[in-house]
């Protein structure tokens, strides 16, 4: 049946499909997602369609639904149950099939979402399916006059955990205490596959699967929701805490003395490594990152490539380019070796192999990443981020060396100081970033700049 545009247009969005289950999503509105999208992906060479979902109490149901219009469309489905967003990215690219991953990521219970890709991985966005996807939901999705496709089931969860351990070397790796907060998310199914084989001693923290997140949000990109992880790091006397987010696809890192580990400082790490097995290879990062990313690659004899935030337009630069890695500011990691897609659980093991071949603490392997001071995302919300924007802009003009409009706006201040201001694609927030030579430095501009935006 026909929807209204302006639905549909709010729950699929620049990168995925997401809502409120019951307000925006229901089973008859994915049942209709299923559909397109068989639609969308039927020329391909494969007639399958793999789904896997997260731990949400909606996610069995709308699953399912999703599973039945791809079958009403004469494609089959294949059923991965329970699994993280990087374990369905795995199934793609092992079977060679489009998939749907159901989860709403970070966001509340209330929340439910589908991330979709083509076979291999490959993402699908706004210019690469979603609005097709959103133009026949709105019209009406066709029937499909043929055989209705079968659904079937699969465990990949060890092959998963195998390939991950293929690529990445762990046979030097020294024992380790390693702490892990799961969220109540993907993490508590995935870590214990992954990292059981290794020698560690694993301290789980909030394993036990609820997607109502009883302890706290499943979003460590907010420094409140380390908190845990920072005192739990601490009693057990760690060498490192991981945090992952609700479907697991992103990890935050924690050193043993419960200091977080920006995101920036992880991304370099990683490609540090990934350039020392290919000299001169590519590496991605997005505008938000730390500068000091582009200059290690630069000195490792590496190619920075910059490109805007967001999954879809860094999966796209990592085919166009071939590069090795990427990373975001958002903890979100890209391996070329699995499929250009992202794994927060292949960048875990990367972390816990550098730091198991090392006799050094965590604090001091990662400290000559740390060149600059950060602020971190700030999020304030607005009515008009556009003007919020000009604001700033106007009362920046007489300091700024040049304003970039790759994404927001980058404004360059000179002397390593830069901010970034741009408006989120789902929610009604500006984003802030800043970064300087000194805390000091970016605590005054960020609290100048707020000044306007918050206004």
């Amino acid at each position: 049946m026909a929807r209204s545009a302006e639905l549909v247009g709010a729950v699929i969005k620049a990168y995925d499909v997401r809502g409120v289950v019951g307000d925006q999503i229901d089973a008859d509105f994915v049942r209709d997602v299923g559909a397109a999208f068989a639609r969308l992906v039927r020329d391909g060479a494969s007639r399958v369609v793999v789904v896997g979902r997260d731990m949400r109490a909606s996610s069995p149901e709308l699953s399912r639904a999703f599973g039945e219009g791809v079958t009403s469309q004469g494609l089959d489905v294949v059923e991965i149950g329970l699994a993280s967003t990087d374990q369905l990215y795995f199934a793609s690219g092992r079977l060679d099939c489009p998939g749907a991953m159901f989860t709403a990521s970070h966001n509340p219970a209330r929340y439910n979402g589908i991330k979709l890709c083509r076979a291999g991985a490959k993402p699908v966005g706004q210019d690469t399916g979603l609005a097709t996807i959103s133009a026949e939901i709105v019209a009406g999705v066709p029937d499909f006059d043929g055989p209705t496709g079968q659904i079937t089931q699969t465990d990949v969860l060890a092959d998963y955990a195998e390939f991950l351990h293929s690529l990445v070397d762990l046979s030097e790796m020294r024992p380790l205490r390693v702490a892990v907060d799961a969220g109540n998310g993907m993490g508590g199914h995935t870590v214990p596959a992954v990292l059981g084989s290794l020698p560690i001693t694993l301290e789980p923290l909030y394993f036990e699967l609820d997607g109502t997140f009883p302890n706290h949000e499943a979003n460590p990109l907010d420094p409140a929701n380390l908190v845990d992880l920072q005192k739990f790091v601490r009693q057990t006397g760690a060498d490192i805490g991981i945090a992952f987010d609700g479907d697991a696809d992103r990890c935050f890192v924690v050193d043993e003395r419960g200091e977080p580990v920006s995101p920036s400082a992880i991304t370099a790490l990683v490609a540090e490594r990934e350039l020392g097995r290919e000299t001169g290879a590519t590496v991605i990062h997005n505008l938000i990152t730390s500068r000091a990313v582009p200059q290690l690659v630069k000195e490792l004899g590496g190619t920075p490539v910059r490109t805007r935030v967001g999954h879809s337009f860094i999966k796209q630069e990592m085919a166009t380019s071939g590069a090795i890695f990427g990373g975001e500011h958002s903890a979100h990691y890209y391996f070329r070796d699995f499929w250009g897609a992202d794994s927060g659980m292949l960048a875990a093991l990367h972390v816990l192999a550098a730091l198991g071949e090392s006799d050094r603490p965590l604090s001091e392997l990662t400290e000559s990443f740390e060149r600059f001071a950060a602020s971190g995302e700030i999020n304030s919300t607005v009515a008009d981020a556009a003007e919020r924007t000009r604001a700033v802009l106007e009362a920046f003009r007489a300091r700024t060396v040049s304003v970039d409009r790759l994404d927001g706006v980058t404004v360059d201040l000179g002397e390593d100081s830069w901010f970034n201001l741009r408006a989120s694609n789902t929610e009604p927030l500006l984003r802030l970033n800043v970064e300087a030579r000194t805390t000091e430095q970016v605590d005054a501009l960020v609290a100048e700049i707020l000044s306007i935006v918050r206004a």
